[in-house]
């Protein structure tokens, strides 16, 4: 065999786990067909985070007043923008190619096709082609957009999330069809940028696996911010107008219209599989994405299928923990994988992160269980930046072993961390509270809503008994 293992696809599953076969001495070859890095690296979570900082920083500027600080005005230039992005997107995606080199991965540019069970067969950009033995193979192509069947929905000027990214200038108002965490942060982007935002979401509710709690604060402040929520309502037609679209939809209060100059359709992805000839090999897939088992093993002999493609829940960095869990397993160091919380952000003002079991899904269980919520409101640090707005709310059951962390406020995604641990450990409220939280910070608000499960709060007013 040429080869202990093939990955194709590049993203955060592909590359990962090839660079950590490497690590465990294996022989390992990584062919892509675009940009290493994956949807994430260049056209998801890298480039929108980049011009969510642009629309975090203006954000800052509109409130300015409040530090007393006065400035005359500014302008926002797009090419300055997306250069910048650009430049971050280059800076990783060449970050990568060295460490690829430095661990002696072997990477081909090209499209990998299965030939039958240990052999790749990979097509260069020039036509031509090679066959390539291997012991193993992981399928880690990804995800593209998904675009519904809804009639317009083709036109130009109607973006998925891959092409609004290169927007070469801001429409005055942008029509977003699907209110999940992709069509929210870029409607929190926009909305920032100074473009009219109106979101359009089939659900009763936008951010649907977000605690109930949170969405409906959340309304509340987005309709502030000038941004109109369409809930239970469904597209049914998109028109090219003069100056622009119109979007046709039905909802609960009947039929509406919304105007725009750009529309967003954000209704979900699909996995890629077109190309890879699974069925050579018999891989079994349907369009939910390749059928794996609890260690992301295909039905087929020596072929995995990690991240977005196999449809189990796309995340850059669940694809990037199933590509170690699965090179590690070829690499016969063991793999005792069991199904773990999995954080996840979301990218809008205020930002929200989640882990483990919401309320709502508490509920719906059944479940015997505790809840605690602590406002930043009163956390001396979101003070002291200007962010009060949001919570930290964290559920236990009746052991006081903490089973789910949510938070909407300041640096959600970066302190989630502590909650995902806690969740994953299966800490204790003992276990958080006997740990120091350095003060003055925003970890502390984690603390108190710990100590909130056993009424133990030391700055939260104690409830009526």
């Amino acid at each position: 065999m040429d080869f202990d293992v093939v990955i194709i696809g590049g993203g955060p599953g592909g590359y990962e786990a090839a660079i950590r076969g490497s690590q465990l001495g294996l022989k390992v070859c990584l062919v892509e067909k675009d940009a290493l890095g994956g949807t994430c690296l260049n056209r998801g979570c890298i480039p929108t985070k980049a011009l969510y900082r642009n629309a975090e920083i203006i954000n800052t500027l509109k409130n300015i007043d409040e530090f007393g600080i006065s400035i005359k005005g500014y302008d926002i230039n797009v090419p300055e923008i997306q250069m910048r992005k650009q430049n971050i997107v280059n800076q990783l995606v060449g970050g990568i190619q060295q460490l690829l080199k430095a661990n002696k991965v072997e990477v081909l540019a090209g499209i990998g096709s299965i030939k039958d069970n240990n052999t790749i067969t990979v097509t260069y950009e020039d036509g031509k082609a090679s066959d390539i033995s291997t012991k193993n193979i992981i399928i880690a192509t990804g995800s593209t957009p998904l675009v519904p069947p809804i009639p317009g929905a083709n036109t130009p000027g109607v973006y998925t999330s891959d092409e609004i990214l290169d927007f070469d200038e801001l429409p005055k108002s942008l029509a977003i069809i699907g209110g999940g965490v992709i069509g929210m942060e870029f409607a929190a982007i926009f909305n920032s940028l100074g473009s009219k935002v109106t979101v359009i979401e089939f659900l009763p509710n936008i951010l649907a696996q977000v605690d109930s709690d949170f969405t409906k604060r959340l309304g509340v402040s987005l309709k502030k911010k000038g941004i109109d929520i369409h809930t239970s309502t469904g597209v049914t037609k998109i028109e090219k107008a003069d100056d622009g679209f119109n979007v046709f939809a039905e909802g609960k209060k009947g039929e509406i219209q919304v105007l725009a100059e750009r529309v967003l359709i954000s209704t979900g992805r699909k996995p890629v599989t077109e190309g890879l000839n699974l069925e050579a090999a018999g891989v079994e897939f349907d369009r939910k994405g390749i059928k794996v088992d609890k260690n992301f093993k295909t039905n087929a002999k020596n072929i995995y299928a990690i991240g977005d493609v196999n449809g189990k829940m796309m995340l850059a960095h669940v694809a990037s923990h199933q590509g170690i869990t699965v090179i590690e397993e070829i690499a016969g160091i063991g793999n005792n994988e069991t199904t773990k919380p999995v954080p996840s952000c979301v990218f809008i003002f205020p930002e929200i992160a989640t882990v483990g079991i919401t309320e709502d899904e508490a509920k719906k269980l059944g479940m015997e269980y505790k809840v605690s919520k602590f406002m930043f409101g009163a956390n001396g640090k979101a003070l002291a930046l200007g962010e009060s707005e949001g919570m930290v709310k964290v559920l236990s059951d009746n052991e006081n072993t903490i089973i789910g962390v949510h938070i909407m406020g300041p640096h959600a995604s970066d302190l989630i961390q502590e909650g995902t641990l806690a969740v994953t450990k299966k800490l204790n409220v003992d276990d958080i509270a006997s740990t120091i939280h350095a003060h003055p910070t925003l970890s502390e608000a984690f603390l108190e809503a710990v100590l909130g499960l056993k009424g133990e709060a030391i700055h939260m007013v104690p409830p009526r008994k």
